[in-house]
């Protein structure tokens, strides 16, 4: 039902073992601002789209293994209520449920699937995450400079590494990141590459990864190295869903 949902823009989703653990809508922070988007829960990774027909038909479809995953906890602030940051080694996000109880239902949902998981295969928790982008409303100025006013040709960029909104000249420098940029370096502040670069000159054991050739150090919110988070543009104008279904129960 789901892979029929996204059609042919999606990837096949049914191996054996895998099972439906719930379904929803919840509002995902995005580069320009918060837009809905229609969620899948299975037992091992986290499926989301963007929403052309509710409960009909989904585009632009994205898949997290769940083994990645890092819930974290938002305060309520102003108009941003009931959210929570989903944490992995190539993106990162906030969502925001309707209500409190949705908002609890959805992380502790989520967060026993994950323990299942590493429980079964043995593995440990990934400790190493993508920053979560600052949005483009909430800097007007570069945040590395603070001098640079952005316009329509002092355009924004994101660093990969902190996730703050800088300017061109403020982000001219590229570093390979953990799981970003398909093995290619990708934009980094200069302050973060100042930091990387000193680390690099420290003397450090052979096991640490911050003394190779190429100085990394943790976090970037895009993959493939570019400034679009990848799911920016829909067209969706629907505001109001229906409440999230589970179909498991949270068992001890």
């Amino acid at each position: 039902m789901v892979e029929n949902c996204f059609g042919g823009s999606g990837q096949p989703l049914a191996v054996p073992g895998r099972v439906l653990v719930g379904e929803g809508v919840l509002t995902k922070m995005c580069r320009k601002k918060p837009k809905p988007r229609q969620f899948f829960l299975f037992n091992d990774i986290l499926v989301y789209g963007n929403i052309v027909i509710n409960k009909k038909k989904y585009n632009k479809q994205h898949i997290i293994p769940l083994e990645e995953v890092k819930l974290e906890s938002l305060a309520d602030e102003g108009q941003y209520r009931n959210g929570w940051l989903i944490k992995t080694v190539t993106k990162s996000f906030a969502v925001y449920a309707a209500t409190p109880t949705e908002k609890q239902e959805w992380m502790a949902h989520i967060t026993k699937c994950i323990e299942d998981l590493l429980r079964k295969s043995g593995k440990k928790p990934v400790e190493v995450h993508a920053a979560v982008w600052v949005p483009d409303n909430e800097a007007t100025i570069c945040m590395h400079c603070n001098k640079t006013q952005f316009t329509v040709l002092n355009r924004r960029h994101h660093c990969r590494q902190c996730g703050a909104v800088v300017c061109g000249p403020c982000s001219n420098k590229k570093l390979l990141l953990p799981g970003q940029g398909n093995g290619k370096a990708v934009r980094v502040c200069l302050q973060c590459y100042d930091a990387a670069s000193k680390i690099k000159a420290i003397p450090t054991t052979a096991g640490d990864g911050l003394n190779n050739k190429d100085p990394q150090r943790n976090n970037s919110a895009d993959s493939s190295g570019g400034d679009s988070s990848g799911d920016e543009d829909d067209g969706n104008k629907e505001e109001n869903h229906d409440e999230p279904k589970f179909y498991s129960t949270l068992g001890r």
